[in-house]
């Protein structure tokens, strides 16, 4: 697409430019000429040049000079002369149409517009009509995964999450910001969360691994149209969030799976002190030691049972009876009543959050 753009402006420039201008791809091949019996011509001798300098250069009786980075998927321009006016020629209009191939690409790229989806800077209405200029699949089932990268080191995150992912047609890898890069993966409409999860285990665990980065994860759920990928996006954000605050052990961590904790990180703070102040009498929480509520958290591990929850502990029976009613006595719950460890639990949850004070999105 880049080729007819060059071509429509090259043969509007031909007007104002008395002598042969035209470009060159990052093979040296012509792919726009004022002169159209030079285009496919190719030269391996302005190639070596070009990757050897990025000023420009004189070959053959015509001036080059390179943008967009020849190396890789660039161009260059030639003007007809050696002189300073082919030069200044030259130089005029690598600016021109670098900023035209930038403006492009940024207007007409596949994953540039998957990522202005996702940070919602498309409109709704829009998307669609955009998507089907790239011809590009609305109704597939997606899910947007959030790599957040912990650890400092030279490793490209980008990079290593493309190989792993070389599908580009299907999955799409997007750099979010300097410690976050965001996978957009197709998948079966029937998929569960368990296996995406494997698959974030796959990435986390490849990472540590090869490449000694340390990351967390965060899953969105499963989306059937591509207007509802940000949705997914801002979901793996609030799982990392909300995973930051509630389990803080887990580095991978699922919207689906959020429970309880979707619900309180969705609270107002306002809200949420007040039921803290409802539920507890004044600095009765603050009152239990980190013995305590190790205690708390074991026997709801063990599903409110005084044996099992004992035996884990290796405590007697009778000492764990005793640390609950010291619990009972402080805070006016019996732990051992479904209601009252109900309530314990959320309020704990609760206080979790308002001390975390997490950043919402």
């Amino acid at each position: 697409m880049s080729n007819k753009l060059f071509k429509d402006v090259i043969s509007q420039m031909k007007v104002s430019i008395d002598r042969i201008i035209g470009v060159v791809d990052s093979t040296a091949t012509v792919v726009a000429c004022s002169n159209s019996a030079k285009i496919g011509e190719s030269n391996e001798f302005v190639l070596l040049d070009i990757a050897d300098t990025s000023e420009a250069f004189v070959r053959d009786g015509y001036t080059y000079k390179s943008f967009g980075g020849i190396t890789k998927s660039g161009f260059a321009v030639f003007v007809e002369g050696g002189d300073e006016i082919a030069a200044r020629y030259a130089n005029i209009l690598a600016i021109s149409l670098g900023n035209i191939k930038q403006y492009y690409d940024e207007k007409y790229d596949r994953n540039n517009f998957i990522k202005n989806v996702i940070l919602d800077n498309i409109l709704p209405g829009e998307v669609f009509l955009k998507a089907r200029e790239f011809h590009f699949n609305t109704d597939v089932s997606r899910a947007v995964i959030l790599i957040k990268v912990l650890s400092d080191n030279d490793v490209s995150v980008y990079d290593v999450i493309q190989n792993l992912f070389p599908e580009k047609q299907k999955d799409f890898v997007l750099n979010i910001s300097e410690k976050e890069v965001v996978l957009v993966k197709e998948i079966k409409s029937d998929i569960e969360t368990r296996d995406l999860e494997k698959l974030a285990r796959s990435i986390v665990d490849t990472l540590n691994s090869e490449f000694y980065t340390q990351t967390t994860v965060g899953i969105g759920t499963v989306v059937s149209s591509i207007k509802d990928l940000t949705r997914s996006y801002k979901e793996a954000q609030i799982a990392l969030e909300v995973g930051k605050v509630f389990d803080i052990e887990k580095v991978i961590v699922s919207y689906d799976n959020l429970g309880i904790a979707r619900l309180i990180y969705q609270l107002p703070t306002t809200l949420c002190e007040a039921f803290l102040q409802e539920v507890f009498k004044k600095g009765s929480i603050e009152s239990l030691d980190q013995e305590t509520l190790f205690t708390i958290q074991k026997f709801f591990e063990n599903n409110l049972n005084v044996s099992e929850t004992s035996r884990k502990l290796f405590v007697h029976r009778n000492t764990l009876v005793y640390r609950l009613e010291k619990i009972k006595k402080y805070t006016g719950l019996e732990l051992r009543e479904f209601d009252d460890a109900i309530i314990f639990k959320v309020a704990l949850m609760v206080k979790k959050y308002l001390v975390a004070n997490p950043v919402k999105y």
